[in-house]
Formats: C-alpha cells, structure tokens, sequence
C-alpha cells in the first residue's frame, strides 16, 4: 500500500524525454494539420482547427506520460476530465477523424515511439491525401442542385434555359419555384444530373448568357459553383 501511494507522486521521466516527445508531437501535428488543410473541401478551412489538431497531439503526448503505468494516476486525471465539459459541436465527420488521428499520434508520442509517430503520420496523411484528390473510393460527383432566377416573357414559348438544361444534363426536375417580390421573376430550383461534371461552369456560364436568367448557382450538400 505505501509502495502504492510512493508511485503515485513518482515521475520517473526526465525532462529531457519530456521536451523531445513534446517537440515530436509538435512536429506530427504540424503535419497533420497540413494533411487537414490539403484534404479539406470547404469554402475555407477553419484556422482554429489545425491549431487544435497541432496543441491536441501535444497535450495527449503530455497526459500518456504523466500516466505512464500507473493506473492510480489514470483514473485520477479520468476523474479530472470529467469535470470539464464540452459545448462545442463538431458538425464535421472529416473533422472528428482528424480529432482521433491527433489523440493517436499524440498518444503514440507519449509512449516515445517516434518512429511509429512519423510514419503512422506520414502513411496516414498521404492516404488521405490520395482518396480526397483521386476520388477512388467515390465517384465524381454528378448530381446537383441548381438554382436561379427567371423572369417570364409571355412571348416566349419556350424558355432558353430549358435547352441549356437538355445540352449538359442526362435529367432535370423541377422541384421548387419561389415567386421574388412583386415582379414576374422567380426563383426556380430544379435537381439535375450532369453528363459530364467537368462542364458544370459551362453550363453555369450558358445559362446566365440565357435570356430572363440571373444569380444562378450549382449546389452538392454544403458546396457551391
């Protein structure tokens, strides 16, 4: 029991292991921020985030070495954190993987297995990296959502836009119209598939040349063209 109780303020490690492991940490979360930033495909990553990612693979490195071995010590800082509570919702799938891939790595640092640390990092990220430019898991994305506004002319038989939508889509539904204000123009929302996605700003540039056509824009869930 007293031998016990001796562990548990004992902290074997020296600070030279410390600052190395630390520096380490850093260096993998650097690059894991990098990776981050490569693979994310926002209108603009959040810049908070990679100094969460680089600090979060410090800190971990920090708690792995004060635990060490010592279970008294890891429930004590269990009990510790849970006392904190977090209110931060993270919206992100991308971001909670990369969440886990610094706790990893952090942890992997505090252990002082550097070299597993860089290259799980390096391996990791590089993966990643492929999948996000590659697109070999998914394929290219074809099918959007596109909204614009049309003002209505009634000697206009047919509307231009429509031949620009059998041009460059293999189908098209309309699935909203929205009246703006009191003036004839309306704001119409179809759900298109293209025939190739690569001509989606051709298409965006063949309708806004279109006549009665304003504003319109291409969607896919949280992005825009």
């Amino acid at each position: 029991m007293e031998q016990d109780l001796h562990n548990l303020f004992q902290f074997p490690t020296t600070v030279e292991e410390v600052v190395s492991s630390i520096i380490v940490a850093f260096i993998c979360g650097v690059m894991i921020a990098i990776f981050y930033k490569i693979t994310y495909r926002g209108a603009g990553y959040p810049q908070t985030f990679l100094y969460s990612l680089i600090t979060l693979a410090m800190v971990t490195t920090i708690v792995i070495m004060v635990i060490g071995n010592n279970l008294a010590r890891a429930f004590g800082l269990v009990g510790a954190m849970s006392i904190i509570r977090f209110r931060t919702a993270v919206k992100e799938t991308q971001d909670i993987m990369f969440i886990f891939y610094a706790l990893a790595i952090g942890m992997t640092c505090g252990v002082r297995l550097f070299d597993v640390a860089i290259a799980a990092t390096l391996v990791i990220g590089v993966i990643l990296v492929i999948i996000s430019k590659t697109n070999i898991v998914f394929q290219r994305r074809t099918k959007y959502l596109l909204q614009f506004n049309f003002t209505f002319d009634d000697d206009e038989k047919s509307p231009a836009y429509l031949a620009v939508l059998k041009k460059y889509c293999k189908n098209n539904r309309l699935i909203n119209t929205k009246t703006l204000g009191d003036s004839d123009s309306m704001e119409l929302s179809y759900y298109v598939e293209m025939r190739n996605a690569k001509q989606s700003n051709l298409m965006l540039r063949d309708l806004k040349r279109s006549f009665g056509i304003t504003h319109a824009h291409l969607f896919f869930e949280d992005e825009q063209l």
